[in-house]
């Protein structure tokens, strides 16, 4: 992933290193208790209700070879808003930033990038599988809905990284496909 950037920053601010936030991409976000944010990571993920209303939700990230991916149940609101408009934005507090990551959410079906994103659940604690085209395991978040669980791929297309760590700053970024 490369990017152009632009100082948001208007107290004097650097901005904030492209190679800091591409590392961060690459950085597992694990949402156990004590691994970040005030107590741990949540990932929240906004969609686009079919009469325009934003639709919230939080999320588990696997984030496998600096690509972040997700999950839904198919009959679940986030899912059906993906499939109507796959645009959405993912927003995340992590040791040194707030990240607020725009892109297109794609329905991930090829099976050796199902089983990657399986390992990586399966390091933070939730033992999924692949069954056919998407996940399942014994349990997951209460709002999932039963399984099987469709895995998404997000491509980003824009971020905001917010220093929360000095030297602070505020940086927008412009991904190159």
């Amino acid at each position: 992933m490369e990017a152009t950037s632009k100082n948001l920053d208007g107290y004097g601010a650097p901005p904030i290193a492209w190679e800091r936030v591409r590392t961060a991409f690459a950085t597992d976000i694990d949402q156990a208790p004590g691994s970040g944010g005030p107590d741990r990571h949540t990932a929240w993920l906004s969609t686009i209700n079919p009469d325009g209303a934003p639709h919230v939700v939080g999320v588990g990230i696997a984030q496998v070879d600096g690509i972040w991916h997700f999950t839904s149940g198919p009959a679940a609101r986030k899912a059906r808003n993906i499939a109507a408009d796959p645009r959405c934005v993912v927003s995340v507090a992590i040791q040194d930033f707030d990240l607020t990551v725009e892109g297109r959410a794609t329905r991930v079906t090829d099976p050796a990038e199902l089983r990657s994103v399986a390992q990586t659940y399966n390091r933070y604690g939730w033992p999924a599988e692949v069954v056919g085209d998407a996940l399942t395991a014994e349990f997951n978040a209460p709002t999932a809905g039963p399984p099987p669980w469709h895995v998404y791929r997000l491509t980003v297309h824009t971020v905001y990284a917010l220093g929360t760590t000095e030297p602070y700053g505020a940086t927008k970024f412009e991904v190159a496909p």
